[in-house]
């Protein structure tokens, strides 16, 4: 199992970005799919997950009505949407997939992750 995100970079306060998570070796619709985000001295923190049909979605607070999570299962990938992004959302953002159906934020759940892509917000 590979995931793999890509579209991170260094925007301004304001800006938006969109992430993409690509995965390979497993049945991506059958997949809840997470984004977390990790931060230099901080614990690895939930952002977002989506279920496996694309139907369902929770996000953290720090992000609701920010960031969206979409799917495409024809090309068995996630994406993140964000909008109006805040210096204080840099971080490396990853994305994880797990076989259980329930939009869970523990880290714990989680079988796959990707290696992460760097997002960096300026002031």
């Amino acid at each position: 199992v590979q995931l793999v995100e890509s579209g991170g970079g260094l925007v301004q306060a304001g800006d938006s970005l969109r992430l993409s998570c690509a995965a390979s070796g497993l049945t991506f619709s059958r997949y809840t799919l997470g984004w977390f985000r990790q931060s230099p001295g901080k614990e690895r923190e939930f952002v977002g997950v989506m279920s496996w049909s694309g139907s369902s979605t929770y996000y953290a607070d720090s992000v609701k009505g920010r960031f969206t999570i979409s799917r495409d299962n024809a090309k068995n990938t996630v994406y993140l949407q964000m909008n109006s992004l805040k210096p204080e959302d840099t971080a490396v953002y990853y994305c994880a997939a797990t076989i259980r159906s329930s939009l869970d934020g523990r880290l714990t759940t989680y079988e796959y992750w990707g290696q992460g892509t760097q997002v960096t917000v300026s002031s």
